[in-house]
């Protein structure tokens, strides 16, 4: 009994993360079962058929508090669902261990740049409410839902970073527009993964577990990203990539940092974190008037 509603409470933090900063559901999940002794292809074939559910559950969530660009959702997502079913299908042979320091160094520039962005500038004016083209969003989207298929997890960690740096798309609209296209994802990458593994190794208790958490969890993060200052909403998200992929560095052959060094490391990125986030806030304070300012002419830019 104790497992079950462990599974379920793994539901409902994953997916108050990720639909509160637009990642993390898949990796969290996906750890999870891997802990236990399940084997990768079906650890991850058991969240992605869990996100389908919860991924509907807070798209409709996000929707019905305005934070979804449907022009995003389309243009990321569907080049994004190609990706995740030849990543789950041909191509989930293929390792991506090797190409994982790379990746993490790239994202971690990213999230560096947002925290420093966001804590130190507040919202970038200048092209805020600017559309995102689709020759910026389709190659992003083919390569986040590659990397969702094939490691278990991606889509919000390479997808909300990069839309976030473009700086066209405030935060909450970033979040929200990741989650509801994952639904995309999701769909694929379980057709994907049901044509090359089949049923048998799916685990369908785990699947509704991670479901009933998910879709309680949902509502509840769609109405927290609604109402978090842009500011801090943008240096949150940008500590939890530099925090993330610092772990993957640090974990990598590139590294193999000691125990005592990554928890060191750990300590000094969630120090910075927390002070970022502190002045962050009070920043927006200050500056609250002006935000508002900010997101109004965005607003009638993209109308």
């Amino acid at each position: 009994m104790q497992r079950l509603i462990l599974f379920v409470l793994v539901g409902v933090g994953a997916q108050l993360v990720d639909g509160g900063l637009g990642m993390a559901y898949g990796v969290t999940s996906t750890t999870l079962l891997l802990a236990i002794g399940t084997n990768p292809a079906a650890a991850s074939a058991t969240v992605h058929l869990a996100e389908i559910g919860t991924t509907l559950a807070a798209g409709l969530a996000h929707w019905k508090f305005g934070n979804v660009d449907w022009r995003v959702v389309w243009r990321v997502g569907i080049p994004g669902a190609i990706g995740a079913f030849a990543g789950a299908t041909f191509l989930s042979r293929i390792s991506t261990a090797a190409a994982a320091p790379v990746m993490a160094v790239l994202l971690l520039v990213l999230g560096v740049y947002l925290l420093v962005r966001f804590t130190a500038f507040g919202l970038p004016s200048g092209r805020l409410g600017l559309p995102l083209r689709a020759k910026f969003l389709a190659p992003l989207g083919f390569f986040g839902g590659f990397v969702d298929a094939t490691g278990g997890g991606g889509w919000g960690p390479v997808g909300t970073p990069a839309i976030l740096a473009s700086g066209r798309l405030e935060p909450r609209k970033v979040v929200g527009s990741i989650n509801t296209s994952e639904f995309l994802i999701a769909i694929a990458a379980s057709v994907g993964f049901l044509v090359g593994l089949g049923s048998a190794n799916i685990d369908l208790l785990q699947v509704a577990l991670l479901l009933i958490g998910g879709m309680l969890a949902a509502p509840v993060a769609a109405w927290t990203v609604r109402h978090v200052p842009p500011r801090v909403a943008g240096t949150t998200v940008g500590g939890l990539i530099i925090l993330t992929n610092t772990r993957t560095l640090l974990r990598s052959d590139w590294i193999e940092a000691s125990a005592p060094v990554r928890n060191g490391c750990y300590l000094a990125i969630a120090a910075i974190w927390i002070a970022a986030s502190g002045y962050a806030l009070y920043q927006y304070r200050l500056h609250r008037d002006e935000d508002r300012l900010v997101l109004a002419e965005a607003a009638a830019r993209a109308a």
